[in-house]
């Protein structure tokens, strides 16, 4: 029996926790995880480099945001395609954030990106509140927050603001607050997308 492909879209703002979340799902789905951050980083702090700007800023770089961010993410979406034609269920970790006032967009990437017409796309929201986000970032010690925290309550505002339009795939949300969110939990919710 052959599987239909699914990509599950793990999205958040920083310090959401969404790396706990779509690790447990790889590891519960036996999908491939790619974290974009781990994909790009090494990349991209050179790209930044060579461009004269400070190799650990995003945020606030008109570089990254017009030129390397885009780049980070067809990666991903291409490393993807690879997994997909092969049979592998994909996970994908990283905010998608800029990217969440395009309707249409799901529909694009599997388009651009040459994925399986039957691919199913399952969007995962991992949702927190400011204060336990602001602590997991402050505890993870980044290079690349730092413009975050020097404002949180401008950062935060703005996350929250910017609610995901995607009119596609199937939805799992999870309230990833101090508690954090068990492998059970991940586990129903992962059988809930077979029924």
């Amino acid at each position: 029996m052959t599987l239909v492909p699914r990509v599950y879209f793990v999205i958040g703002p920083a310090g959401s926790g969404k790396t706990g979340v779509a690790r447990l799902i790889a590891e519960l789905s036996g999908a491939a995880y790619i974290d974009k951050d781990t994909a790009c980083t090494r990349l991209t702090e050179a790209l930044l480099e060579l461009a004269g700007t400070d190799p650990s800023e995003r945020d606030l770089n008109p570089y990254y945001q017009s030129v390397v961010m885009d780049l980070e993410y067809a990666t991903i979406l291409d490393l993807a395609a690879d997994n997909l034609r092969v049979g592998r269920p994909v996970v994908l970790d990283a905010p998608f954030g800029r990217y969440f006032s395009r309707p249409d967009h799901l529909a694009d990437v599997t388009y651009r990106h040459d994925w399986p017409a039957d691919v199913e796309l399952v969007v995962v929201q991992v949702q927190v509140d400011s204060d336990t986000a602001r602590e997991r970032v402050h505890a993870r010690g980044c290079a690349r927050d730092r413009s975050k925290l020097a404002d949180w309550d401008t950062f935060w505002k703005a996350a929250e603001a910017n609610e995901c339009r995607w009119n596609d795939g199937r939805r799992l949300v999870f309230d990833n607050r101090a508690a954090g969110i068990t492998a059970d939990e991940v586990a129903r919710a992962l059988a809930g997308l077979t029924t």
